[in-house]
């Protein structure tokens, strides 16, 4: 008789924690879990659907707000597991992406104004108060985005990602002499350091990088990750669908 085959198993890294998940643990660990409403993608367990990213956090057991709804997706469908509404892609030219703080263009999803806006209103929908935020057309100066929740106070620096052409309509035919990789890592240094004197300054304060999620801000950040948890500075993620991962769940502000 042909012994009982090894479950198929799913092994991923999530923020630099390795994971191994089968389908029968997802299954036992949403068995008795009430599903929340799907906004945008959803995945069938058990027969019930579940918000992709509220399954992913019940089955590993790590917060939602450090991962985004792509990831949850993935690793979801790649054991079997049917999900429910189409995602769009991240970074293609021919995307029309969809945030919280309206529609954007595949090339404009990642300026500053644009990451901000999704921001705000990422934080507002989850119950912060805004105090203040920077005019980023006029490139005022000073902390980016103010918000309190309760007695919690974050001040957060906001990056775009860098374009190949300008984003003056006078110069929109002419290609940037730095690539943007290079010029990526100049933007983060900038941040790092605006967050690093808000610690000084604001000492109570949550200190908050916001960037787009890009690779080369991802390699970035991983190669300060533990310099960056030593200050108490966090990084927290916008993509191209409006989704902010890192938001941490301070009462009823992750519903």
């Amino acid at each position: 008789m042909r012994g009982t085959e090894p479950e198929p198993t799913v092994r991923f890294t999530l923020n630099g924690r390795e994971f191994a998940l089968t389908r029968s643990q997802v299954e036992a660990r949403l068995a008795k879990l009430a599903p929340e409403p799907i906004m945008k993608l959803g995945v069938k367990v058990n027969g019930v659907c579940f918000p992709v990213r509220q399954a992913l956090e019940a089955a590993i057991g790590v917060p939602r707000s450090t991962f985004i709804s792509h990831t949850a997706r993935r690793q979801l469908a790649a054991l079997g597991f049917e999900v429910i509404g189409e995602p769009e892609p991240r970074e293609l030219p021919s995307a029309t992406p969809r945030g919280r703080a309206g529609t954007a263009s595949a090339e404009s999803w990642h300026a500053e104004a644009t990451v901000q806006a999704t921001l705000v209103s990422t934080l507002v929908a989850g119950g912060w108060t805004i105090v203040s935020q920077a005019d980023t057309a006029s490139k005022q100066h000073g902390i980016d985005v103010v918000a309190t929740h309760g007695e919690l106070t974050a001040g957060i620096e906001v990056k775009g990602y860098p374009s190949r052409s300008y984003a003056d309509p006078r110069r929109e035919h002419e290609t940037k002499r730095a690539h943007p990789t290079t010029q990526a890592a100049h933007w983060y240094s900038q941040a790092l350091l605006a967050a690093m004197r808000l610690r000084t300054r604001q000492p109570d304060y949550l200190s908050v990088i916001a960037l787009p999620d890009f690779p080369r801000y991802r390699t970035l950040h991983a190669d300060t990750r533990a310099s960056l948890a030593a200050c108490g500075i966090e990084v927290w993620w916008v993509d191209a669908n409006g989704e902010v991962a890192g938001v941490p769940q301070v009462g009823a502000a992750v519903e």
